[in-house]
């Protein structure tokens, strides 16, 4: 059975949020890790904070998008308020 992943990472050197969808979890944490992710490698290390398994690709990718508004941002520091609270991590 093929899961489809949104998580959401923390950067541990500037704090800030980031969010990204994949089919391999581990691996994908791995890739923001090492900095083999062009659009996070100059903020890594990353921690994973929050993540959504979804059976549908297209249902992932439609929370993933969400996620990336400010409705979306909005919801994220609902659902992490007491991990923000106490990480005071910031959302980008």
């Amino acid at each position: 059975m093929i899961f489809y992943y949104v998580y959401i990472l923390k950067s541990l050197k500037d704090q800030k949020l980031y969010i990204g969808f994949t089919k391999d979890l581990k691996k994908r944490l791995e890739y923001h890790n090492k900095g083999w992710n062009r659009s996070t490698q100059k903020r890594k290390p990353f921690q994973l904070l929050f993540y959504e398994g979804f059976r549908s690709e297209k249902d992932a990718r439609k929370r993933e998008a969400y996620f990336k508004t400010g409705y979306g941002r909005e919801e994220i520091k609902v659902l992490l308020r007491e991990t923000l609270k106490n990480d005071k991590a910031g959302i980008v």
